[in-house]
């Protein structure tokens, strides 16, 4: 019962977010949306933001666990933007609001995961030290996490699978070479 009432707070939560901007929501609107009181709402949350950050925080997770392994960066930031997408007015919502950097504490999360699996995949055994790998790492999650929010910024309305299938074919070849790189460089 108690996962029920939770994931009911939660759908209401996001079903206003998608109707409304953040700062026009408040814990009486959530409570009268899934019919509960406001007493049951503190037990879970302690506030809105903590509410966002709970349901941001599931999303980057499961982001996580479908994508153990990543062979394609393109797959899996294809996953990203295909859930920032299903939830767009919720995204832009959030995203322009004072609790941007839920978001972007998320996007962050997803972009780590997603550069450190890829990294992890295209290595196989190669011999990079630790400090040009981490050099490797921050570079791409920079580059990710930049195009996103670029993305974020214009309201979601470029189209970014195009974008990153250019940047990929761009840059095809150019990971190898930084590996190569980092080889003789021991």
């Amino acid at each position: 019962m108690a996962q029920f009432t939770k994931k009911a707070i939660k759908a209401s939560f996001l079903k206003l977010l998608m109707e409304h901007p953040l700062s026009q929501i408040t814990v009486k609107d959530i409570v009268a949306d899934c019919g509960v009181n406001r007493n049951t709402f503190y037990y879970y949350f302690e506030d809105i933001p903590e509410l966002l950050q709970d349901i941001v925080m599931e999303d980057a997770e499961a982001i996580i666990q479908a994508y153990p392994t990543v062979e394609k960066i393109e797959d899996c930031l294809d996953a990203v933007i295909e859930l920032a997408l299903s939830k767009k007015k919720a995204v832009l919502h959030i995203y322009n609001s004072v609790n941007r950097e839920i978001y972007e504490q998320y996007l962050w999360k997803v972009c780590d995961h997603v550069i450190s699996a890829y990294v992890t995949t295209i290595l196989k055994g190669r011999r990079v030290s630790e400090d040009n790998l981490e050099i490797i790492k921050k570079y791409l999650k920079c580059v990710g996490f930049g195009i996103v929010s670029g993305w974020l910024d214009t309201g979601m309305t470029e189209d970014i699978h195009s974008t990153f299938a250019r940047l990929c074919s761009i840059k095809k070849g150019m990971m190898e070479e930084m590996i190569s790189r980092c080889e003789k460089a021991q």
